[in-house]
């Protein structure tokens, strides 16, 4: 009793299946008559031309719904990873590449192959066990990466056996369902095991270690400055990838202290770090956004590259004075939304370095020097200035960052609202700053010098409610080496605009760092030998983070 449904069920999947698979009953008739007529013989001519192409076709249908099947039911292993437990699984997919769910945390993906396959990790939970021995055993730390590195290979190479069995086993069964022949079943599974073959020959040739320079995390905002490490660990021990997302796992370890006794991870004291925002456009929830990256990345100093306002009112002034509590120097270049009467405003805070005519501040162990907009446009409805004036401003602080480099006292960074602005700058300082765009522009001008193009911090302003979508909110933290004052790595901070309902961090590093031969030497200088001689801060200053202005 209990088989009848279940003897039906596969009877109707075995005639929808049939029809593709296997050539119609008229045409097994047609085959088998030994005598026919010339009109009957010219007819089934033309018929069995088309069979094997349906036939074929049939049969790859059978053979990845199978092995789709059989990963889904037992393409999946429970191992091990250090101090966690974690589950590790192949899923079809068109783009390839690997993805690890670390819960409640988020994700990390890396572009780390292309291939119909994709590797997920999901991180179960952290063993009160293993987590324990770590605490009474702080010695064992030293080794972790190396055990999570044998943990990870011994879990590969049982998901690869174990995909295999599942691939050809769900073909082969769905291939006895349909066709009901053990030989046409041996074949599908035959066919499986080779477009698996395939698949990882595929992830094989295409396979990029350095996808884990590059990795984008999503989830929550507070865990991502930990979860992604220092700047100086990230430019010289990404040098191989098993040793590097051994790390990864280690950092996530670390992250478990809020419900463990792990140690709280440090973040390295040499890197100065540079928050990047422009174009808040009176947004208030601006402030709330900086304020918490300035405490979760322990930034060393605030550049903002003007629009701060809208209008540039007067009236407007008062939404200002909350920079004044974000607890690190700000440094500000008007924009062409901020008036005269803005930056006046601003000059009377004493956290506040207003940047002009291409005045130079050293703040935070960086000197920076900057320009406000040739413009002011608050009646415009969207980005614009004039783009001649624009470039007739760049040329004057490109003037005055030569005759500062002349002076002995280079700038390490520029800051200009416009990129119209910033691109004049090429070849006199190694990093520009700007905005205006709402948009994000990471480029390396013919002279050498880094053009980095912020979006709108405050989601486009107020404004951005009229629009069908709300523009995402964005920012950067920008990793400085203390003592060669150069770019070694920055993250970019995206936030889904209005709601704030997800957020996402993502790490680049400058090509230069990924070509550099030996890991940890110092950058060489892109645009001009003297620049790079800039006096090196104090031993005492750079024994530690140093204390934000007030």
């Amino acid at each position: 009793m209990v088989r009848v449904p279940f003897r039906a069920a596969a009877d109707r999947v075995r005639r929808r299946l049939g029809r593709i698979a296997r050539p119609s009953s008229r045409s097994r008739t047609a085959a088998r008559t030994p005598a026919a007529a010339p009109g009957d013989l010219a007819a089934a001519g033309r018929g069995p031309g088309r069979h094997p192409y349906l036939r074929a076709l049939g049969m790859l249908a059978v053979v990845v719904l199978g092995a789709w099947l059989g990963l889904l039911a037992v393409g999946s292993i429970r191992t091990p990873v250090g101090p966690m437990d974690t589950t590790m699984t192949l899923r079809p997919s068109l783009t390839g590449g690997s993805k690890i769910n670390v819960s409640p945390l988020g994700a990390l993906e890396l572009d780390s192959h292309i291939a119909p396959l994709r590797l997920d990790v999901d991180v179960d939970r952290l063993d009160p066990e293993r987590s324990q021995a770590l605490v009474d055993q702080p010695e064992r730390f030293s080794n972790l990466q190396d055990e999570v590195t044998r943990d990870v290979a011994a879990g590969t190479r049982e998901l690869a056996v174990r995909s295999c069995v599942a691939v050809v086993s769900g073909a082969a069964a769905l291939g006895l369902v349909v066709y009901r022949r053990p030989r046409r079943a041996l074949a599908a599974g035959g066919l499986a095991l080779t477009l698996l073959a395939a698949s990882g020959v595929s992830a094989y040739a295409t396979w990029n270690p350095k996808s884990v320079l590059e990795p984008k995390f999503s989830g929550l905002l507070s865990s991502a400055p930990s979860l992604v490490g220092d700047a100086r660990s990230i430019v010289t021990e990404f040098d191989i990838y098993q040793r590097e997302l051994a790390r990864l796992v280690t950092n996530v370890t670390k992250l478990y202290d809020a419900t463990s006794t792990l140690p709280v991870y440090q973040p390295d004291p040499g890197t100065i770090r540079v928050l990047h925002v422009s174009d808040i456009h009176l947004n208030p929830a601006a402030w709330h956004i900086i304020a918490s990256l300035v405490e979760q990345y322990e930034i060393d100093v605030i550049v903002d590259s003007g629009d701060t306002m809208d209008h540039g009112s007067a009236a407007e002034n008062g939404f200002l004075d909350p920079i004044r509590d974000l607890g690190a120097p700000y440094v500000w270049v008007r924009g062409n939304h901020d008036s005269r009467g803005t930056q006046e405003y601003l000059e009377k805070f004493r956290n506040v370095r207003v940047l002009d005519d291409g005045a130079a501040v050293n703040v935070g162990g960086l000197r920076i020097a900057g320009t406000g907009d040739a413009s002011f446009t608050p009646d415009r409805t969207g980005p614009g200035s004039n783009k001649e004036a624009a470039r007739l401003e760049g040329m004057r602080l490109a003037t005055a960052l030569r005759d500062q480099e002349r002076a002995g006292t280079p700038a390490d960074i520029a800051v200009a609202h416009d990129p119209n602005t910033a691109r004049e700058t090429d070849g006199t300082v190694p990093l520009v700053l700007s905005g205006h765009y709402h948009r994000r522009i990471n480029e390396q001008l013919k002279l050498g010098t880094r053009l980095k193009v912020e979006g709108s911090t405050g989601g486009g302003g107020l404004r951005a409610v009229q629009n069908e979508k709300p523009e995402k909110v964005h920012a950067s933290v920008l990793y400085m080496d203390r003592s060669t004052r150069r770019l070694q790595a920055w993250d970019e901070i995206t936030l889904g605009g209005l709601g704030l309902t997800t957020a996402e961090v993502s790490r680049h590093l400058p090509e230069e760092n990924l070509k550099k031969d030996a890991p940890g030497s110092p950058t060489p200088s892109p645009y001009s030998p003297s620049s790079s001689a800039s006096p090196a801060p104090s031993p005492g200053r750079s024994s530690g983070r140093p204390t934000p202005a007030p």
